[in-house]
């Protein structure tokens, strides 16, 4: 085990796409972590292509327990109370994090539990339209972002209190582990990750949803017309709709809001359409910059002519504990940027 592996076991709760995911990538990397899913009959599947795994959740967080393991919370938002309650439980010195894809809920049902000095929040910016561990694939989190939350660590800066050590380890080991199945650790307080999200992640799946409607509306000529640029509009509205509901009805606020300043873009273009004088230029040209921007943002640079793919997010190397750490965090997340832990 290098310093730039987890420092520990990683035990994971919830085998679906991004738990299962998870399980493959660490395992593929040789490093010792073993998971819980609920379904017995998915559980065994798990176990015959030779994954350590059970269907048994307090078992489990006794073994996470006994070897001080990592916890990773990779169950629907309405299954994270029970398994917080689950890990106090069986687990109560265990460090933990989780990559639900709403930041406030969670960190709130963290602190009604005073679990807070060993919890750091996590979400894969990764995923398909489908779920459960049959879906799950190694690879998924490649060059993807992973936003490693810092609000504790924050608050402690802000009150000029000394951070605790358990709480440093486990955002190190968080951070390693990200880049272990080679994903960019992104620090971000939770508020700006839930405003983020609901522009970038939830409101994609309420307009998807919407097309898939209109589209379907049509009738049997429009479904068989349907190609590329639909089917690319509406691949996430091939997402489980109780998923759908959990990650968008617990950000509501902040989903309000984008979803407002998107019917304001598209009130005003279809005026301009209904007008004498039809036209889309405006929103036609405010989005191909816009897009523009986004893929200048994401993924490696295009302009990189090495077979070692280049990520366009600045990276930031630092320790845990060092002087000024928190500040380079704030730092960094003002630049979308990402972190090493050395």
């Amino acid at each position: 085990m290098s310093s730039q592996d987890v420092q520990r076991p990683v035990c994971i709760i919830g085998l679906g796409l991004i738990g299962g995911s998870l399980l493959r990538d660490l395992a593929a990397a040789k490093h010792p972590v073993f998971g819980y899913n609920h379904s017995t009959s998915g559980a065994r599947i798990a176990v015959k292509q030779g994954f350590d795994v059970t269907d048994d959740l307090p078992a489990i967080l006794r073994r996470a327990e006994e070897t001080n393991a990592l916890i990773v919370i990779a169950v629907p938002m309405d299954a994270v109370a029970s398994v917080l309650d689950a890990i106090q439980e069986h687990a109560p010195s265990c460090g933990f994090t989780d990559v639900v894809s709403v930041k406030a809920e969670i960190r709130q049902l963290v602190i009604e539990r005073d679990m807070h000095p060993r919890y750091v929040g996590g979400h894969p910016m990764a995923g398909t339209s489908k779920s459960g561990w049959e879906n799950s694939q190694t690879g998924l989190f490649h060059r993807a972002a992973w936003v490693i939350t810092y609000d504790y660590a924050a608050e402690c800066d802000a009150r000029g209190e000394r951070i605790p050590l358990e709480w440093e380890n486990v955002f190190a080991d968080v951070v390693r582990m990200t880049q272990m199945v080679h994903a960019e650790a992104v620090p971000v307080r939770v508020a700006n990750h839930d405003a983020a999200v609901a522009r970038i992640s939830h409101l994609p799946h309420v307009l998807a949803e919407t097309l898939a409607v209109v589209g379907d509306n049509g009738g049997i000529l429009a479904q068989s017309l349907a190609a590329g640029s639909f089917k690319d509009g509406t691949r996430v509205a091939g997402t489980r709709p109780d998923l759908v509901r959990q990650m968008c009805e617990t950000n509501a606020t902040a989903l309000v809001s984008a979803l407002d300043e998107a019917i304001e873009l598209m009130q005003s273009a279809r005026d301009s359409l209904a007008s004498d004088e039809p036209s889309i230029a405006e929103l036609a040209d405010a989005g191909y910059r816009a897009r523009t921007r986004i893929e200048a943002r994401s993924g490696a640079r295009k302009e990189s002519v090495s077979p070692v793919k280049i990520s366009s997010r600045p990276v930031l190397r630092l320790h845990p504990g060092a002087p000024n750490w928190v500040a380079q965090l704030r730092q960094t997340e003002s630049l979308g940027g990402r972190i090493e832990i050395f």
